[in-house]
C-alpha cells in the first residue's frame, strides 16, 4: 500500500473529472477451487486498488459525487474467518490507512443503490470482467449481462485511463522492482537450462524466484521450446540438441506491479549459424524500436518501423523480396511477425485492458486495423511523458501458416516460399524489454537482461 495522500489525491482528480452521480468501484472475490475455504491465490481488481489500495476480496467501494461522500462497503472477519486465518487489521483500520472513514457492511450498499436509482441518479461502472462481478451488478443493479458493456460508464472508463496511463514516481519504483525481478527470472533460466529437462523443470525455477521473494508471477509463465506458438503454455516438452528456448515471464511484485520480458536462447552451448542469423535480425528490430521512443511519436509508427526491419534483414537471407514498404502495407510480414509490437504495463501486465483495447491503446475515434498482424496490435496512439510499454518484436516460422499462405499463392511476390521449406521446424524467436516514456526521451525499466548474442552465449556455457 502506498501513502494516504497518494490515494486521496487520485480520487480527488476522478470526482473533478466527473461531476456527478455516483462511482461504483467492484472489488474482486476470491475464487474457489472446489470449496470456498481452498480458493485460488487473491488478485484485487487493479482499478480498485489504483483508487483504494486494499488488497482484499469482498469489498465494493463508492464514490458519491453529489454528496462528497466515500464509502466502502464490506463485512469485518468473522470469528470462523479469524480461526481459519487469524487475526488481520480491521476493515476500518485499513480504510484509514488509504483515507477513506465511512466503512458499512455491505447489505447497507443495497438500500444506498436503490435509493439512489429511485431518484434517478447517473451510477457510473467500469465493464466487469469477472463472473462474480457480473452477478454483483445483476444483483445490485439489475443489470443483464448482455447489457453490462452498453451500461458501463464511458465516462469513467476515459477518465481511469487517463490516470492510470501516466505512472507517478511510487508506481516507476515498483515497476523498475518488477523489471529487476524479471531479469533475475530470465537469467537463472539461461543459466539453468539443460539438454534433457523438461520445460516445467525451468518453469518452477523461474516461478520460484519470484515466490521467494512474496512475489508472484505477472502471468502464466511460456517456457517452450515451440517458440513459433505465440502463448505455449504448455511444459511437456524435453529440451534438445539444437534447438531454441524461449521464455516469456514476468514478476509481480507484492503491490502487484508487473515486469514482463521474454529471452530466446539456444539449448545448446552456442546459437547455430540460422539461429544467429534469425536472433540478430530481431535484435536489430528491438534497437530500432526502442531508438524512436519519446513523447509525440505514435506506437504505431514504431510497430511499422519494427517490421521493416524484420523484413529487410529477412530479404538479406533470402526469405523476402520486393518492395519493404509495400509488402509491409500489404501485411506480407505478418507471416514471420504476426504480433503487435507491445501493450502498456503497469497494475497489469496488459495494463487496462479489461477496459477495451480502442480505450487504452488508440486514439479516440480511432479503430484498429482487421488486417493479419496489425489487427492484434494492442497499442498504437502517441506516446506520452510517464507511460509505460514493452517492445516484443519477434520473428516465428509457423508451419500451418506457411503451408496456407504457400497453398493459396499468398504475397508470392515477397516470399520466397522454397527457401522457407529449411525453416519449417525453426521455431521463433522474440525479444522483449519493459520502458518508461519520459520527458523528451525513454528509459529502460530496470537493469538491461542479457540479449547480446554473446552474452546470451557465456550465460550458457
Amino acid at each position: 500500500m502506498f501513502g494516504r495522500q497518494l490515494y486521496i489525491q487520485r480520487r480527488a482528480v476522478l470526482k473533478e473529472n466527473i461531476k456527478q452521480g455516483v462511482i461504483l468501484f467492484l472489488g474482486n472475490e476470491e475464487s474457489p477451487m472446489n470449496y470456498p475455504d481452498n480458493p485460488y491465490p487473491f488478485r484485487q481488481h487493479s482499478s480498485f486498488l489504483y483508487y483504494f489500495g486494499i488488497n482484499r476480496p469482498s469489498l465494493i467501494a463508492l464514490i458519491d459525487l453529489d454528496n462528497n461522500q466515500e464509502i466502502i462497503f464490506g463485512d469485518e472477519m468473522s470469528m470462523d474467518e479469524i480461526v481459519w486465518m487469524g487475526v488481520k487489521p480491521t476493515l476500518k483500520e485499513t480504510a484509514e490507512k488509504v483515507g477513506v472513514f465511512d466503512v458499512l457492511p455491505m447489505v447497507k450498499l443495497y438500500t444506498f443503490l436503490r435509493e439512489a436509482n429511485a431518484a434517478g441518479r447517473t451510477i457510473h461502472f467500469l465493464p466487469p470482467y469477472r463472473p462474480e462481478n457480473k452477478i454483483k451488478l445483476l444483483r445490485l443493479l439489475n443489470i443483464r449481462p448482455d447489457q453490462f458493456t452498453q451500461k458501463s460508464s464511458e465516462e469513467l472508463v476515459r477518465t481511469v485511463v487517463s490516470q492510470r496511463e501516466i505512472k507517478c514516481e511510487e508506481e516507476i519504483a515498483e515497476l523498475d522492482k518488477a523489471a529487476n525481478w524479471s531479469v533475475d527470472m530470465h537469467v537463472a533460466a539461461m543459466q539453468y537450462a539443460r539438454i534433457g529437462m523438461k520445460e516445467s523443470e525451468i518453469a518452477a525455477k523461474v516461478t520460484q524466484i519470484v515466490l521467494e521473494r512474496e512475489g508472484y508471477v505477472s502471468f502464466p509463465v511460456i517456457a517452450t521450446t515451440r517458440g513459433e506458438v505465440l502463448h505455449n503454455h504448455n511444459h511437456s516438452g524435453i529440451l534438445k540438441k539444437g534447438q531454441l528456448f524461449l521464455l516469456d515471464a514476468g514478476a509481480e511484485t507484492p503491490m502487484s506491479y508487473a515486469g514482463d520480458l521474454t529471452s530466446t536462447f539456444p539449448v545448446s552451448k552456442k546459437f547455430s549459424r540460422k539461429q544467429r542469423e534469425i536472433y540478430q535480425l530481431v535484435l536489430n528490430a528491438h534497437y530500432t524500436a526502442t531508438a524512436m521512443l519519446k513523447p509525440g511519436v505514435t506506437f504505431k509508427e514504431v510497430h511499422f518501423e519494427a517490421a521493416r526491419v524484420i523484413f529487410d534483414g529477412l530479404k538479406s537471407i533470402g526469405l523476402t523480396k520486393g518492395d519493404t514498404g509495400e509488402a509491409v502495407a500489404e501485411g506480407a510480414h505478418a507471416m514471420f511477425f504476426p504480433t503487435g509490437l507491445g501493450h502498456m504495463m503497469g497494475l497489469d501486465v496488459h495494463d487496462m485492458e479489461d477496459l477495451g483495447e480502442l480505450n487504452v491503446g488508440y486514439n479516440p475515434g480511432e479503430s484498429k486495423s482487421t488486417q493479419f498482424g496489425l489487427k492484434s496490435l494492442r497499442l498504437a496512439k502517441e506516446l506520452k511523458n510517464g507511460h509505460v510499454l514493452t517492445v516484443e518484436p519477434g520473428i516465428y516460422f509457423i508451419p500451418e501458416l506457411i503451408k496456407l499462405w504457400k497453398a493459396d499463392k499468398k504475397f508470392e511476390n515477397f516470399i520466397n516460399y522454397k527457401a522457407l521449406n529449411s525453416y519449417m521446424n525453426f521455431g521463433g524467436v522474440r525479444i522483449e524489454q519493459d520502458y518508461l516514456i519520459t520527458k523528451r526521451s525513454s528509459r529502460l525499466l530496470g537493469r538491461k537482461k542479457p540479449m547480446e548474442i554473446n552474452e546470451v552465449e557465456e550465460l550458457r556455457s
